[in-house]
């Protein structure tokens, strides 16, 4: 249970206190409604003893009284009402005290900490309290007990009286008459004689004093000093009331009096009575969430107690008919006379204060204290003198009285489902009297032994209600006894209350029984027995009970040693409902808030919602309408688990409330909770959506919304900006360079303002996600911006922000169209649980800074807008459902995690992607692409048509592009490349030239071209356009060539076109336009080339050039597999580029024009290369290359010039690009080897290489649509070594494999030099007779001379080691004889200078005619300088067959 201002023992003491009545003469009753306050009203703040009293018992012994408080009432007679239920007046009275006692807001909570939960509540309920003490104190007298029966009379009659000893005697009677005549049941009384107390009340603003003590003195020996007083009151005058503030003890009882005086309007008015009752119920039911919480009171207790007290005002019963006909004018009458509220006491100083306490110890001392003892003393020698020669107090009253015996009681003795009724003169009642009138002067040790003795004389006599009450007081005067002589029996009580509930029906009495047992146990700290006794008390005869019972068991679950919160909550919950239903909603809203505490965020969904909705309506109620809203949209956001009929009812209920609250009057537009909107995943476009393809034209790609988002194709376009950046700046990219950024989201840097142009669109598209399971409809959505247009341009708004906020509450959006144009979508419908998009439009209009703030929409169910259009009824009816209102967009920015703050910290940076700076006019480009193809064959060459665009009202300049494949295009070399008569006839892209008719197929045609003419060597291309300059609308078209990639499958080509404002100094310093095309490239030929050195020897060289050619061996395939529809190839041209080398002549055996391929074909074509000029083959500086070209056909394409001479430039520089990463990839974390062995490898590499690009120039047949259609093309094949081969088809790279770490430094292994190169320094010829005849039998040994011809490679000394003593063993050399030797010298150590050639003659010896193979010799060589090298064998050339014939 909750905490008390009362301890256990007050409250207790406090339940059970001598009743005195009141019965008062008219004048007497005058002189205290001076004060607004009738007699008993004026005792009853001073009813408290403040001193000790003494009695004493039955054996003389002295007990002391402390603490004692007597309760004082004015005589009422009523008819006899049931004390097993209260009457409806009783009930209003409990409901309204219940009522007017509200929690201050201002008042500090409670803070309770268990587990992981923090909950603040109320730990002290007034209004429990409250209720209680109302409750005990308005119980109605019952038969079966003495406690709550009158013990004395006070009679008052006023000095002013004309004979007061008159009056006295008159109310004396009128006591008598009432306690003993038998016509009235109510009050009932404890004794039959009762004390009276005679007081004389003096006013002492309006009397004579002296008469007063005169009479005073007459009463004293009339009845005794200690039968009468004289009270002196009214001692303020009315002028003094304004000058002292006096305090007003009185407010808080009168709430008692309220009930007494309507028992008696039950009895004395009932037809007024019927009208005052049912207003006061009535203002109690609507009016009750007017209440304000600092009256402590509902309206109604401020009118009626003035009204009700005045039927009172008498205390005899012959004067209430007079008053009945004068209530009306009475009432008026008092309420002009007395004030508000405040002024109770308005004539009493403190004195009177003092004298009014001191009357009250007089009495209780001298009067009532003195009578209770002697009544004692008499009980208790009755039942002595009865008791005999018996041991027990039990067995003697049933020996002399026979209570025990049931059968002998008369027949005529009346029951009741309670079992027995005892007439009052029984002595079981006299036990239960002696034991009440010890419990009430706190004797609680003799008050349990009787209440013991009686419990078991009832039991006996299956007397249940009177047995359930001698139970229940015994065990409070146990529980009381000082010093705790025996444990609380709570079995006592409990059975006490299943007896009244369960047998007596008698629900009063067992809540009086409840509300003490739980008080004692929660004193015990039996909570838990508490809470179980509480909770058995709720059931459905009153609401009110149950919620306060059912509140103060939730208090017990908290108040545990280990607190439990949910089932504090869920009775929280179940005393909500049950204060719903007792009409009390503040209190039902407060239960329910409370428990909020418990189930919120915990994944009780359906709890959420079911008290999320209950604190709504009852905020709604109680005129709370933000809390009402609030708490509706927690059941619209939370991802709610009710049904879709419940989420539609839900949805309606707060549409109607939000309605309600707003009524039309809108200051400022208020948030909405549906539909949730996911911010971070907001998307802004900075212009115009692109256009499609118009025709034949097929427009830029650049970036839209529908494309997502790629984090490695952003860094792409974003490398590729840099490059043109850098280009423009001289090669260095600015320091404040920030990428163009189009459309911005979660993904990109947000940090910076992003830069919006005037007159160019920003799109936001709002991701909306509706969480329930019925349909939303909402319409007039817009975005809410606020902007602060420049300060230079518009002075007269200069630095005020503009918002459109205004104008959406009209619904006009008319009135800021001139700053910035806002696009409103009129109908935007969401299914259940859907989530969807909404692109909203700005078009601003002025340079400034904008701020998106939000959307502002209008919000309705979908059903209700479907219903709409049926009926005007049901127009009007939803109108009143559509709300309007607005959701900021806030959006979190990236977590900061640079310093050691933001690491410690959680702190996060700004996200301006809302926040766009509105930028002067900027130029504007398209660009569509004509002709452009989609599928090419590997290496194909295909002409199409770029056309640029200016857009906009500004003009542009500096165009330029790039791409990741800037092989892949061209724009030609020079401004504009002539076309050729022949090519323009064969629709050809290349330059061609027709043969001279005397030019054989085959011969070459030679031009030397400088690598400055190709000016487009960087990844950067400048676009040609004509005075580089375009002008607001103009459009220029221009050629662009492609060319097919070499690898087949589908490429993804990106071009970013570059351009800038011819207008300097604005903000944004450039523009790009993206484009992606995919390229689907399909296999056409596959060329192999190598080269070997010729093995003529230079003098005999047929060549006139001089130093000895190279063959050159071209290998091709056609290995298109006809999905394209080729028919074949036709190799019609192979050119070479070099600085070095060039092709001399075509050496085929065949002498055909071309080479026709078709599928799977393949074909080998020979050719002779030789070194350029020297005065041709100039420094590397200059990079002058010489094209050769050998036509196979009838026209002449020239190389060199566009597009075949852009195309091989740019090709040449991508494969030397990728060769420099793999070989930088390769060095990494190799050893530097020794200079001079680097020095070697380059000079033998030196001595091979070759330096040697063809071009392979083809035509494709091809039939498409029944048409045969010409593709041409080219291939490129790189000679670097001699000896090696190389191959248009780049090999596919493997993956590399897993290499494991090693923590161990290992030596660096020594350095090999590459032996292919080695074996390659010398190389060797024989020139010998083919033929020799020999006549073996005159001779038969035949020598014949043979010359060896050693040649150089390289530029470095060599030593030669010639051994002719070798034996082959190869296959090959078995075939033919090999009985054959050399003779004389057969190993010659020999050294060669740089390039030099030397000549050796040898003799060979033949035993015999045949065929030999002379090349069996073998040649070492090594460099000079490597003194620690062996020798390496070189290559031979191909076997020398020489035929021996006999003469």
């Amino acid at each position: 249970m909750a905490q008390c201002v009362q301890s256990v023992l007050e409250f207790v003491q406090d339940s059970f206190v001598p009743l005195v009545a009141v019965l008062c003469s008219e004048e007497a009753e005058r002189v205290t409604r001076k004060n607004n306050l009738n007699f008993a009203e004026l005792l009853r703040p001073f009813c408290r003893l403040t001193s000790d009293g003494h009695i004493r018992d039955p054996n003389n012994q002295v007990q002391v009284v402390k603490n004692l408080r007597i309760c004082v009432n004015n005589v009422v007679t009523n008819p006899s009402t049931s004390s097993a239920a209260l009457s409806p007046a009783q009930r209003q009275l409990l409901n309204e005290v219940v009522l007017s006692c509200q929690p201050q807001e201002s008042s500090a909570a409670n803070v309770i900490t268990a587990g992981d939960y923090d909950l603040q509540f109320s730990a002290t309920t007034p209004w429990f309290e409250a209720y209680r003490e109302n409750f005990l104190h308005t119980m109605p007298a019952s038969d079966h007990e003495f406690l709550n029966h009158y013990l004395a009379c006070l009679l008052v009659v006023s000095s002013t009286e004309a004979v007061p000893v008159e009056q006295f005697l008159k109310l004396s009677q009128e006591q008598h008459r009432i306690q003993h005549s038998g016509e009235y049941t109510n009050p009932k009384w404890f004794i039959p004689n009762t004390l009276k107390y005679y007081v004389l009340l003096h006013d002492m603003s309006d009397g004579d004093e002296q008469r007063a003590d005169t009479v005073y003195e007459d009463m004293k020996q009339r009845y005794g000093p200690q039968g009468c007083y004289l009270l002196k009151i009214n001692s303020r005058t009315v002028s003094a009331e304004e000058d002292e503030q006096i305090p007003d003890p009185w407010t808080q009882y009168l709430h008692r009096n309220h009930l007494h005086n309507q028992d008696m309007l039950d009895d004395v008015a009932p037809a007024l009575n019927s009208s005052a009752v049912e207003n006061d119920v009535s203002a109690a039911e609507v009016d009750c969430h007017h209440l304000t919480e600092k009256d402590g009171a509902s309206n109604s207790l401020e009118s009626h107690p003035l009204q009700l007290d005045s039927v009172s005002s008498s205390g005899s019963l012959h004067t209430l008919n007079a008053v009945n006909t004068d209530l009306k004018k009475g009432a008026r009458d008092l309420e002009s006379q007395v004030g508000g509220a405040g002024s109770h006491g308005a004539r009493l100083t403190l004195n009177d204060h003092d004298h009014i306490r001191q009357f009250i110890q007089e009495f209780t001392f001298r009067g009532l204290l003195p009578h209770i003892e002697k009544n004692i003393r008499q009980l208790n020698d009755q039942l002595v003198s009865r008791k005999g020669l018996s041991r027990s107090l039990f067995t003697a009253t049933k020996k002399w009285f026979g209570g025990g015996k049931v059968p002998e009681k008369s027949i005529s003795e009346p029951k009741s489902t309670c079992g027995l009724l005892y007439p009052p003169e029984a002595p079981e009642l006299q036990i239960r009297k002696m034991a009440d009138l010890c419990f009430l002067v706190q004797h609680y040790e003799l008050a349990y032994s009787y209440y013991h003795t009686a419990k078991k004389d009832f039991l006996s006599d299956q007397a249940m209600l009177y047995a359930a009450g001698a139970l229940e007081m015994a065990a409070v005067s146990a529980f009381l006894q000082a010093g705790a002589p025996r444990p609380y029996p709570a079995h006592y009580m409990d059975t006490a209350i299943q007896t009244y509930r369960d047998v007596c029906k008698n629900m009063v009495l067992a809540e009086r029984c409840a509300l003490l047992s739980a008080e004692i146990l929660k004193s015990q700290g039996k909570y838990s027995e508490a809470a179980t006794l509480l909770i058995k008390m709720t059931s459905e005869d009153s609401d009110l009970r149950s919620a306060l019972l059912l509140e103060q068991a939730a208090h017990c679950f908290i108040n545990m040693r280990n607190p439990m919160l949910r089932k504090f909550a869920f009775h929280m919950i179940l005393a909500g409902h049950r204060f719903s239903k007792a009409g009390q909603r503040r209190h039902a809203l407060r239960c329910y808030c409370q428990a909020m505490q418990v189930y919120k965020g915990r994944g009780w969904s359906l709890a959420e919602d079911h008290i999320n909705f209950t604190i709504g309506r009852q905020s709604f109620t109680l005129q709370q309408p933000e809390n009402a809203v609030t708490a509706f949209r927690q059941i619209l956001t939370n991802d709610s688990r009710q049904t879709a009929t419940q989420q539609g009812a839900f949805l309606r209920e707060y549409l109607y409330v939000y309605k309600s609250v707003m009524g039309g009057n809108e200051v400022s537009l208020p948030q909405l909770p549906l539909p949730c909107i996911h911010s971070s995943a907001t998307r802004v476009y900075f212009g115009h959506e692109r256009r499609l393809a118009e025709g034949e034209k097929q427009a830029a790609t650049h970036v839209s919304l529908d494309q997502e988002y790629d984090l490695d194709l952003a860094a792409m376009w974003c490398s590729l900006e840099e490059q043109l950046v850098a280009a423009v700046n001289r090669g260095v990219v600015p320091g404040n360079f920030q990428p163009t950024q189009c459309c911005l989201n979660s993904q990109t840097n947000n940090l910076q303002h992003p830069l919006a142009v005037v007159e160019e669109p920003i799109i936001v598209e709002v991701t909306f996600r509706n969480p329930l399971k019925v349909s939303l409809a909402l319409s007039n959505l817009s975005l809410l911006w606020r902007f602060t247009p420049d300060s230079e341009k518009t002075e007269e708004l200069a630095g005020e922000a503009i918002t459109n906020e205004k104008d959406t509450l009209a619904l006009e959006m008319s009135q800021k169209d001139d700053i910035i144009t806002t696009e409103i979508i009129h109908e935007f419908h969401m299914g259940p649980e859907e989530t969807k998009m909404a692109r909203l439009r700005l078009l601003p209009h002025r340079t400034g800074q904008l701020n998106i703030v939000g959307v502002v929409y209008n919000l309705s169910s979908a059903s209700s807008g479907e219903m709409a259009p049926n009926t005007e009824g049901q127009q009007t009816l939803d109108g009143l459902m559509v709300v309007h209102g607005r959701q900021d967009l806030k959006i979190q920015g990236p977590r900061l995690n640079q310093t050691k703050e933001d690491k410690m910290l959680v702190r996060h940076g700004p996200d301006r992607r809302l926040d766009p700076i509105i930028t002067p006019p900027m130029p504007l480009m398209e660009v569509f692409f004509l002709q452009f193809p989609t599928a090419l064959l590997c290496g194909e060459i295909r002409k199409a048509y770029v056309e640029f665009c200016n857009v906009s009202g500004v003009a542009l300049c500096g165009l330029r592009v790039t791409s990741t494949h800037p092989d892949f295009f061209t724009f030609g070399s020079q401004a504009t490349t002539p076309l050729s008569p022949a090519s323009a006839e064969n629709c050809s892209a290349y330059k061609t030239l027709a043969t001279p008719p005397g030019d054989q197929p085959g011969s070459v045609s030679e031009m030397v071209v400088s690598a400055k003419d190709f000016n487009q060597m960087s990844n950067v291309i400048e676009i040609p356009i004509d005075g580089s300059t375009l002008q607001p609308g103009e459009s220029t078209q221009l050629p662009l060539w492609l060319r097919g990639p070499d690898q087949e499958g589908v490429h993804e080509i990106n071009f970013l076109f570059y351009y800038e404002s011819a207008e300097k100094g604005i903000k944004i310093s450039h523009r790009v336009l993206r484009h992606t095309v995919f390229i689907c490239a399909s296999r056409s030929l596959s060329v192999q080339a190598s080269a070997c050195r010729s093995s003529v020897p230079p003098h005999h060289s047929l060549d006139d050039k001089g130093s000895g050619g190279t063959l050159v061996f071209i290998d091709v395939e056609n290995i298109n597999t006809s999905e394209a529809g080729v028919r074949e190839f036709h190799i019609v041209q192979v050119s070479s580029s070099s600085q070095h080398w060039r092709l001399h002549k075509c050496i085929n055996p065949a002498k055909d024009k071309d080479c026709k391929l078709t599928s799977r074909e393949r074909a080998k074509l020979c050719f002779r290369a030789t070194r350029c000029k020297p005065h041709q083959a100039t420094s590397d500086a200059v990079k002058k290359y010489t094209f050769a070209d050998l036509n196979l056909g009838n026209e002449r394409i020239i190389s060199s010039a566009t597009p075949c001479g852009d195309f091989f430039f740019r090709c040449c520089r991508s494969s030397e690009s990728s060769a420099r990463t793999s070989s930088s990839n390769k060095s990494q974390g190799s050893v530097p080897a020794v200079d001079r062995t680097s020095d070697l490898t380059n000079m033998v590499k030196k001595c091979n290489e070759l330096d040697l690009n063809l071009i392979i120039i083809w035509k494709a047949y091809v039939i498409e649509d029944n048409k045969q259609l010409i593709l041409e093309g080219q291939l490129h094949v790189a000679l670097q070594t001699i000896g090696k081969e190389a191959s248009s088809l780049t090999p596919k790279e493997e993956a590399q494999e897993m290499v494991l770490f090693k923590f161990k430094s290992e030596l660096p292994p020594p350095v090999a030099l590459p032996s292919v190169e080695l074996s390659q320094l010398i190389k060797t010829n024989l020139h010998y007779p083919e033929t020799y005849t020999h006549l073996f039998l005159q001779d038969s040994l035949c020598v014949v001379p043979v010359t060896l011809t050693l040649s150089n490679c390289s530029l470095a000394q060599v030593d030669v080691i010639i051994d002719l003593r070798h034996k082959s063993t190869s296959p090959e050399s078995l075939e033919v004889h090999s009985s054959f030797t050399w003779v004389g010298q057969t190993q010659y150590k020999l050294q060669l200078k740089g390039q030099e050639v030397l000549c050796l003659t040898l003799r060979a010896c033949f035993l015999q005619a045949g065929v030999y193979n002379l090349n069996t010799l073998r040649v070492f060589a090594k460099p000079v300088e490597q003194d620690a090298m062996c020798e390496t064998s070189q290559q031979t050339a191909s076997p020398a067959l020489i035929i021996i014939n006999n003469a």
